[in-house]
């Protein structure tokens, strides 16, 4: 009797079956069996199995420098650690329309300009869509080979035929394995294309850019082992109604992860933004509720704009709605700022925006969202009026981490951020060690002025560090 080819795994615990069950003998839970080609059983002499390579001592081992491809983007190159580097596999991720299929074209259109083999597999879009958009993207374009297939057999012949530098696949969800019965892009199909396609670049030096699809959680679609598989994993991000971009290094197995890229989305493709803080200052408005951050984007600074707004709200409990940053972090700024300063928000709907569709990640990011809301909340401006123009007021940049106690914490780069602030006429920068509390910048940036503020609605505002309360009713 032939042995079956597949092999049903649970991903929740490895127990495998030769068919489906709803539920998994070995651990119990349900629908987690899914098909997976069988592993060839091992084989062994008759003395036993085989002994296998010695162990050697990382002195002994040659590290040889690692020739990158440039993609003739000098933002996705910075991300990448310097470039692609060949025989390596990266994964692109990012909502749908965000720009992954643009990035990954104009990267191609540039390899192929400077004498690299290059191919598009595209399992979405057939030839003729491609060519639309590719257009729109210069004459360098027109001249990367376009493959549209879906059947992994296919690619793989492909790839070993023309042994491309650099090949991108549009997507990896799309590309179905005949062994396996799954639908394209379920558990199975992912893992098995994924590990085939890996095997056949690594062993012909072909760099592979896989384009995948992402959940309406914005994580990245697919079985875990996909991340652990490949060497980089990319993040494409921003809004689709803005134009700004961002491209995050998530891993990187050959740079930092630390780093990001800025583009501009614009009618002939993506335009790299080399001074980011440029366009967010420019754009910075100095009203209450306004303050600039002096965060870092990996190795260099950045200038953004964070906005906040407190309304009086009908709802119980009040909105907390926050855009660019954890909406975690925003709770515990409003928790601190009602405790040991005073400005409740406890019956005001509360929104905070980092401007430009930019993510903030870094908790360095505390102080301007406490300065924000505050401004908001007393309705005041934290700007100061531009000498050579009294009517535009000059915001005020800030950057410190917020301790659960009141105080403010350093954060890295305190230097490089206030250079950046500095260059571009911020003359006022609040940030630790210069003010240690909370309470102490609050009252540098207004001023000396009283710093407690009642919840919007409320007829009393408390005293400087008090606490309010509901009053009771009285007993029957």
């Amino acid at each position: 009797m032939a042995r079956n080819a597949t092999a049903h795994v649970c991903s929740a615990c490895g127990h495998a079956e030769g068919r489906w069950h709803g539920r998994c003998p070995g651990c119990g839970a349900w629908n987690t069996l899914v098909e997976e080609r069988a592993a060839a059983p091992e084989r062994h002499g008759r003395s036993g199995p085989s002994r296998g390579p010695r162990p050697v001592p990382l002195r002994d081992v040659r590290a040889e420098a690692l020739a990158r491809l440039s993609t003739g983007l000098g933002e996705l190159d910075r991300v990448l650690g310097g470039g692609i580097v060949p025989g390596s596999l990266v994964l692109l991720g990012g909502s749908p329309g965000i720009g992954k299929s643009t990035l990954t074209a104009m990267a191609l259109a540039h390899l192929q300009a400077a004498g690299r083999r290059t191919l598009y597999v595209s399992g979405e879009e057939s030839p003729a869509q491609i060519r639309l958009r590719a257009e729109r993207l210069g004459e360098g374009a027109l001249d990367i080979p376009v493959l549209a297939e879906t059947d992994l057999g296919a690619v793989l012949a492909t790839l070993e035929a023309e042994r491309p530098d650099v090949v991108v696949i549009d997507s990896v969800q799309t590309l179905h394995a005949s062994e396996l019965t799954g639908a394209p892009g379920s558990v199975g199909q992912v893992r098995e294309v994924a590990s085939a396609v890996m095997r056949v670049a690594k062993a012909a030096g072909t760099a592979v850019l896989l384009v995948g699809h992402v959940t309406k959680e914005g994580a990245l679609a697919g079985p875990r082992v996909l991340e652990h598989l490949v060497d980089c994993v990319l993040q494409f991000e921003g809004e689709r109604e803005r134009t700004y971009r961002t491209v995050r290094a998530l891993k990187n197995r050959f740079g930092s992860t630390s780093e990001a890229g800025v583009f501009e989305m614009r009618q002939d493709g993506l335009v790299e933004v080399l001074d980011a803080s440029a366009r967010f200052v420019g754009e910075a408005t100095g009203k209450p509720g306004s303050v600039v951050l002096a965060a870092m984007e990996g190795t260099r600074p950045l200038l953004v704009e964070v906005q906040a707004l407190v309304s009086p709200s009908e709802l119980v409990p009040p909105r907390r709605v926050c855009t660019g940053i954890d909406r975690g972090r925003l709770a515990l700024v409003l928790a601190v700022l009602g405790r040991h300063v005073g400005v409740g928000t406890g019956t005001a709907d509360v929104f905070v925006n980092v401007v430009g569709g930019v993510r903030v990640e870094e908790p360095g990011a505390d102080l301007a969202v406490a300065l924000a809301v505050a401004s908001a909340a007393k309705g005041v401006a934290l700007g100061q009026s531009a000498p050579d123009a009294p009517t535009a007021p000059v915001p005020l940049a800030c950057f410190g981490e917020l301790g659960l106690t009141g105080e403010l914490r350093s954060v890295a780069h305190p230097e490089r951020r206030a250079e950046e602030a500095a260059k571009f006429g911020l003359g006022r920068l609040l940030a630790p060690p210069e003010v240690p509390t909370l309470s102490g910048a609050l009252r540098r940036a207004f001023a000396d002025e009283p710093l407690a503020t009642s919840d919007p609605g409320r007829h009393h505002p408390p005293r400087d560090g008090a606490i309010t309360h509901a009053p009771r009713r009285p007993v029957a």
